[in-house]
């Protein structure tokens, strides 16, 4: 039996992603890589409604027992499709200046959520909210190497000198991208690049008045 509290705070994101436990025999990675690509091309297709597992089985020739052998919930399938998908969609800018890499990453990531893909993207983490198994793999797959993407551009503007060496980077992390989602899921302002710098800017600059 599972326990209550676990699943509680595996709910809100508190716990560690799980490691995903896969077979390793070629004929189960074939079928592993034949519902990824399926569910990757229902996705472009249709968006999150349209990777069903009865669809992704239908594409792929793989049994949706197969399937729930590999993953715990359709979400999980499309999560790591989606992860694998999107792995090099907002490279890392490197201008030498550590503060205007910071700036220009949210504008990219602000152009990323603007995109066909964003709306993926906001589907996914809203499906998450009610999918715990599927939520771990949206954190292994995807939002993991997006976080420590941002790590390496707060390290190096600490080394730099630039920024404040003791806010925590999942801190940082949080105020500069974390306005983005709000405005992407709830729609309340537009995702355009003026905005995004008014929010770095205001991320980096502090909200109250200097000294004159």
């Amino acid at each position: 039996m599972r326990d209550v509290e676990s699943d509680r705070l595996d709910q809100v994101g508190w716990t560690a992603p799980m490691k995903a436990v896969r077979s390793t025999r070629p004929r189960s990675l074939r079928a592993q890589q034949s519902v990824l690509t399926a569910a990757r091309e229902l996705l472009a297709e249709g968006g999150l409604p349209a990777a069903t597992i009865d669809a992704i089985s239908a594409r792929s020739g793989v049994s949706k027992a197969t399937i729930y052998k590999h993953w715990p919930s359709r979400i999980a399938v499309a999560a790591e499709a989606f992860g694998a998908e999107m792995g090099d969609a907002v490279p890392l800018p490197d201008s030498g200046n550590a503060l205007e890499d910071l700036s220009e990453q949210v504008r990219r990531v602000s152009d990323f959520y603007q995109s066909p893909s964003g709306v993926i993207f906001a589907q996914l983490l809203a499906a998450c909210v009610t999918d715990p198994e599927g939520s771990r793999y949206f954190r292994e797959f995807f939002l993991a190497s997006r976080r420590e993407a941002i790590g390496r551009l707060w390290r190096r503007a600490i080394e730099r000198g630039e920024v404040d060496a003791g806010i925590d980077v999942e801190t940082a992390t949080d105020i500069l991208f974390g306005p983005l989602i709000f405005r992407l899921l709830s729609g309340h302002a537009p995702l355009v690049r003026s905005e995004a710098d008014a929010l770095s800017a205001a991320a980096l600059n502090g909200l109250l008045a200097q000294p004159r």
